[in-house]
């Protein structure tokens, strides 16, 4: 008897929770689920990462914009100077008077001290085998997906809000059931005990039913310790206080009632509307554009260069106004025979696209397993309402056998522990029908569209 009452509560909380601490300074709320998921969005951590990543595309593609502009450098030096050997052989024409005005060439010299020289350069790429244009649409491509990486995390933070809002319900109604039919057992103990005391009940059938009463307070303990877990759980999600005690309405989870979809109409939303498929496409074109980039290697560089050069060498040299401008061509005959860039960003992209397949595969698999899922969990709910009628009516029979002594006391308590099994099984039939369509609408790429309508 205990190990079925046991057995009841621990295989429906068997998911492990954070580890418990005790509520103290409780402060009650009762909150919504969109409430909830609001509250979850907001405190994601693994959104703030997601967030964090978009920057960093957004950051790059910037970067490689950045790479049309012209580059500017300016260098400035001021050097202190020993005494060196300075032997500049410039020619200077003077006229002598007293060779009756011929001319000498002398050697200018100079003994200086310090040397000042400064220099500006401008480089405006022309051409660059299109690396530049090709590097900004992959990072383009590269962006987007990081915002749809982010939507499809958002759409995974909600699906876990939406589970832990299920097992807060289902932890609650555990307690208020195994509570009721604690009271029941209680009570159950009483009318033994009185009719024991009168000989009307042997004493073993009065231990038998005190026993039960242990094992269902020992299901409470367990009952509402889940609750505590499931309790402190979700509010680590949604960022709200250890001791805060959340109440929760069955009215949110409730399935759809207008007529399923077909499973291959989920497929074909899936694919068209998952933000993990679309980012995969993207990254794909990325890849494709990245061999773009390594060919352009391949093919050579035009610049239009230009500069400023002044400079200052006391008693030696002085230079002013030196401007130049002109085109510079580079290219890198190397190129002609490394090729591991170019091999590389193929073999990247044939990795991409295999992923692609795998992840479309994937995707009809998971929509086929939540689809057959929610069908299964439609039918528990209609398997379960029978369960209900039918544990109550046996209950009833075996009570009545029971008071005119045609039934022992173990088939009176194996009675009531089904009558609590069918009703735990019909509080949490729902709920688990509502949490599997979420996770229908999570595989086909409509989760977020569907909690933003509500």
């Amino acid at each position: 008897m205990k190990r079925n009452i046991l057995f009841l509560v621990a295989i429906i909380f068997a998911a492990g929770f954070l580890p418990g601490t005790s509520l103290f300074a409780q402060t009650s709320r009762t909150i919504t689920l969109q409430e909830a998921i609001d509250l979850s969005i907001s405190n994601s951590n693994q959104l703030k990462n997601s967030q964090a990543k978009i920057e960093e595309a957004t950051a790059a593609l910037r970067e490689a914009v950045e790479r049309k502009l012209p580059e500017v450098a300016i260098s400035a030096s001021h050097l202190r100077l020993n005494s060196p050997n300075v032997n500049l052989k410039t020619k200077t024409t003077t006229t002598t008077p007293s060779t009756g005005g011929g001319t000498t060439t002398e050697e200018a010299q100079g003994d200086p001290s310090s040397a000042t020289y400064a220099m500006a350069n401008v480089s405006l790429p022309i051409y660059s085998g299109l690396r530049i244009k090709y590097g900004i649409e992959s990072s383009k491509y590269l962006e987007e997906a990081a915002k749809l990486d982010a939507q499809n995390d958002r759409e995974a933070v909600i699906l876990n809000t939406i589970n832990a809002f299920d097992n807060l319900y289902k932890a609650r109604s555990a307690v208020d059931l195994v509570n009721e039919n604690l009271a029941g057992a209680r009570q159950r103990v009483k009318d033994f005990s009185n009719l024991e005391k009168n000989g009307i009940l042997p004493r073993n059938d009065l231990l038998k039913a005190e026993l039960q009463q242990s094992n269902v307070e020992l299901s409470l303990l367990d009952a509402e310790n889940n609750w505590r877990l499931a309790n402190i759980n979700m509010n680590l999600m949604l960022g709200l206080a250890d001791s805060t005690v959340l109440a929760v309405n069955e009215a949110d989870l409730q399935s759809p009632a207008e007529q399923l979809k077909g499973v291959e109409d989920f497929v074909q939303l899936a694919i068209q509307n998952r933000k993990d498929v679309a980012a995969l496409s993207l990254r794909r074109k990325a890849a494709g554009t990245a061999v773009k980039v390594a060919k352009g290697a391949q093919y050579p560089s035009v610049a239009i260069t230009g500069g400023y050069v002044a400079a200052d060498v006391p008693n030696v040299l002085t230079v002013s106004n030196a401007v130049n401008i002109g085109v510079g061509v580079q290219y890198s005959l190397s190129s002609l025979w490394k090729n591991a860039g170019m091999d590389e960003a193929r073999a990247r992209e044939k990795q991409v696209a295999a992923n692609e397949d795998i992840l479309n595969d994937a995707v009809r698999l998971q929509v086929n397993q939540s689809y057959q899922n929610y069908l299964l969990n439609k039918k528990k709910i209609e398997v379960y309402q029978t369960a209900i009628a039918q544990a109550e009516e046996n209950y009833k029979i075996v009570r009545n056998k029971f008071e005119n002594q045609l039934a022992n006391t173990t088939d009176l308590l194996d009675a009531d522990v089904a009558q609590l099994q069918a009703r735990l099984n019909a509080a949490f039939a729902k709920a688990d029908a509502a949490v599997a369509y979420t996770k229908l609408l999570q595989t086909s790429g409509l989760l977020t569209n569907q909690t933003q309508t509500k």
